[in-house]
Order: C-alpha cells, then structure tokens, then sequence
C-alpha cells in the first residue's frame, strides 16, 4: 500500500513533475570551470578548500551511492514531494529580486528542482551540479539553458567572480565543511551577486530520533544514532556572516508529512536519498527494536487517524556578496533621534503664539 502523504499548511500546486528526459546526454563545461583530472588531483576527505581541518561527520562516497541508488528507482518520481515543494519555495524567492541573472549556479541541484520553476526571463544560463551522476541524468526539462556538471557539492569547480545567482536545495545539509562550502559559493559569486539557499535543520524528524532512541534503549541497553546531526537554525546567520555574505536574511518552515507508519517513514527517506550516512551510524536494526519504535512513535506523536507525523525543519538563507553599490549601515552615533522618545510618537503637540 502506498503511503499516505498529507502536507499540513502546505499546498502544492501544479501537475505532476514531467517525466525524465530520454533525450541526448552530454556534459558541458565551460571555460568558467577547472575541473580537477588526474589521481593526484582528488581532495582530500575531510579538509576544506582553504587547508584547515574540519569534522568528518558524513560519509560522501556512501551519499553518492545513496543518491545514485534512489535515482535508479523506477517509481522514484513519488518520492520527490519534498524537494518538489522546497524547490518552489527557494524559486519564489528568486523572483522576490527584481532583476534578470544571466549566469546561474545550482548547487546539488539534483532533478533540477529548482529551474522547473523559474523562466528564462529571471535566469538566462544556469549551470547544474550533483554529485550523482544518475540523478543528473535525470533532470526535468526547463525553459533555462542548463549545462550539466558532475561536481561535489565541498568542492566546486568553478572560477572566482563568474555567477551572479547561486542557489541549492536540500543539500547542504549532508557536507562536512559547511563555512567551507559557503566560502567558496561566496567566491563563485561575482560582486553583488546573491546565495539563496534551503537545507534540512533544526529539530527535523526529532520524532523518528526520539522513537528509534527509546526502542533501542528499551530492547538493547542503549541507543546509536540513526538520524543524522543538523545545523541550528541559530548558528546559520554567524555562518554566512564568517563566510563574508552581508545583508543576510534567515527564516525557518515547519513542514510536516503524514505517514501510514514508521516503516513508510524510513521508506521515503531511503528513496529520497536521504537515508543517514554518518560515519558512526549502525549499518542495521534490529527486527523488534524497529517494532517497538513503531509503537511508540504512535503512542506519543500519533493522529486520531492512526497516522503519524514526520516533522521536516526547513532553513532558508539569502546573502549577498559584497559591492560598492550596496547601501552601508550608518556610522555608529550618527543617530539624531533618541529611542526615549518613541514614547512620544503620537501624543498630541502643543504650540504656542507669540
């Protein structure tokens, strides 16, 4: 039985995604790419562009598998609601900025969930990355002219100052280097260009955490994590802020789906290609761990119609790349008017004639 998918305050619109593209294939690089060949080319796991040491928290050949997996799906389009929806959303806010973008960047943009949105008018030329090979191949067909570029999202590919919009959904949130990631698509950028960018955080499926944490406690004395960590929603802006972006514009969407059960829960994810690749998760679970999670999950978080939900916290971030012709803060104590009297706004005045 398919699972049941309801979207609390969200309404999706549109007719169902086109199918895939059987057309002709190629892979178009630019001469705004240095693309890395040859053995000793290949970086180093686990260090940001600029040398320093970071956390090695995911495992990136394991998502690239995970990905390329979910893309060999032949039923794989049901399980892109998601990306569906954010992708949306992301390009609702392209079109908030009252200007055309001749050159863009989407950063493992997959399916191209983004550019199905967006007309040539706002984006002339875009450039689509993924890590997946099979996933790129995939891609729904848009009005944008759209090169292909099979490219880590950790380590991009691309000349300084050459994009003047880069975009990403729903993948920053498996790389390891994150202010490195932002470092660089700052770099990518040209002057006055903008990141506008959404990506899994917060307290996203604390439910699933909380059931799985409890069961595995209950049955084998202890617990492993099995969702991966997130950024909070609290660390983005001084993220963006450290990577140079000024004019920063951080919100968050609760988005929740309903599901038959746990068992459809974990399903979806896997065929996202969203199932936890962190370097310290457990490869299995156990037959009646995974049937006391179920029945916990429902006992603490189920609907009256034997549903449950998953909650998906949703971190949306727009930052700017500095230009002289961006408006400045005021000089610090040029203020003429003092917070005391805002008290005063809209008491009557009194004049008096001479």
């Amino acid at each position: 039985m398919s699972s049941l998918r309801v979207l609390q305050r969200l309404q999706t619109t549109g007719s169902a995604p086109p199918a895939a593209s059987s057309g002709s294939w190629s892979w178009i690089v630019s001469s705004c790419c240095r693309l890395r060949t040859g053995p000793g080319s290949e970086p180093r796991r686990g260090l940001s562009v600029s040398g320093r040491g970071t956390m090695n928290v995911f495992n990136r050949e394991m998502k690239k598998r995970q990905k390329n997996w979910a893309a060999c799906l032949q039923d794989g389009h049901q399980y892109d609601y998601l990306r569906d929806e954010v992708g949306s959303r992301v390009a609702d806010r392209v079109y908030d900025i009252a200007r055309t973008f001749p050159l863009a960047l989407d950063i493992g943009g997959g399916k191209s969930h983004i550019a199905e949105h967006l007309s040539k008018d706002i984006v002339e030329r875009l450039f689509l990355t993924d890590v997946s090979e099979k996933t790129l191949r995939q891609r729904r067909k848009s009005e944008i002219l759209t090169h292909c570029v099979l490219a880590d999202e950790e380590f991009l590919p691309f000349k300084d100052n050459t994009f003047d919009l880069v975009v990403s959904s729903l993948s920053l949130h498996w790389i390891n280097d994150l202010p490195g990631a932002l470092r660089q698509i700052h770099q990518v950028l040209k002057p006055d260009g903008v990141f506008i960018g959404a990506m899994v955080g917060g307290e996203t499926l604390y439910e699933l955490r909380c059931s799985l944490q409890l069961a595995e406690t209950e049955r084998e004395g202890g617990f492993s994590p099995h969702v991966s960590p997130y950024t909070a929603v609290t660390d983005l802006g001084n993220l963006l802020g450290q990577a140079g972006f000024t004019m920063l514009t951080v919100d968050i969407d609760d988005v929740q789906v309903h599901y038959p059960g746990i068992t459809e829960v974990m399903t979806d994810l896997q065929g996202m290609g969203e199932s936890n690749c962190a370097w310290n998760r457990r490869s299995m679970l156990h037959r009646d761990t995974i049937l006391a999670a179920a029945a916990i999950y429902k006992e603490m978080y189920g609907n009256e119609d034997g549903s449950i939900p998953a909650t998906f916290d949703i971190l949306y971030m727009i930052g700017w790349k500095p230009h002289e012709s961006q408006a400045k803060p005021a000089k610090r104590g040029s203020a003429n008017v003092s917070f005391k009297d805002l008290s005063k706004i809209g008491q009557p005045t009194t004049t008096t004639k001479s």
